[in-house]
């Protein structure tokens, strides 16, 4: 009966270390770049944009398409750096343990 009550103890100790790293990754930003600076991208730990900055020199009707592609790498390059941040607060959190396949914190 002892093991049970440890099991459960653990379990509500990291129920709620799963709920700071939660709220941590929420607050976590990173920024995406793209065009050598020109387009940079804000995303939360948890992939929510958070902000765009584009320089205005790509603000011209005949740079539509660039933007529009720098912008596209910017985000992807902040959700890889988000993806990132987020496996090592995991990573830390669990020990380094692998976390069951489709577990996620969002």
């Amino acid at each position: 009966m002892k093991n049970l009550t440890d099991m459960m103890k653990q379990a509500r100790q990291l129920q709620s270390k799963l709920a700071e790293a939660q709220e941590e990754l929420e607050k976590l930003e990173v920024e995406g770049v793209s065009g050598g600076g020109m387009v940079r991208v804000t995303l939360t730990g948890k992939g929510t944009m958070a902000g765009i900055k584009i320089d205005p020199s790509l603000l011209k009707a005949e740079e539509g398409e660039i933007l529009e592609d720098l912008i596209v790498a910017a985000h992807n390059d902040a959700k890889v750096k988000a993806e990132s941040a987020t496996a090592e607060k995991m990573k830390a959190l669990t020990g380094g343990l692998p976390l069951p396949p489709g577990f996620n914190l969002g």
